[in-house]
């Protein structure tokens, strides 16, 4: 399992943002997004809350909570939400046999 550090890390990369870039974004210093990909310190909520923003996360995928995931299908037809239900429903049924 990635921990903190290292999803702020992997996401910060994948935005092309430095550790300077994304410490002007959420008001720490380069110093600190150091600290905190190396989890030499840990975020307060504050700053869990800023990161979530600029990177584009929830903080419970931040801080490792296995949060549900949802897929907004509210702009398909019923046709087409029946059918992904469906594949979900399937999905989960073999991923527990």
């Amino acid at each position: 399992m990635i921990d903190c550090g290292e999803k702020i890390r992997l996401l910060r990369i994948n935005k092309h943002l430095t550790q300077e870039q994304l410490a002007k974004r959420i008001g720490v210093t380069k110093g600190m997004v150091s600290a905190y990909e190396t989890a030499s310190k840990a975020p307060s909520l504050d700053v869990l809350v800023r990161l979530s923003r600029v990177l584009g996360v929830s903080v419970d995928y931040l801080v490792c909570v296995d949060a549900p995931k949802y897929v907004d299908i509210s702009a398909l037809d019923d046709s087409s939400a029946a059918l992904i239900t469906a594949l979900v429903d399937k999905l989960a049924q073999n991923g527990r046999e």
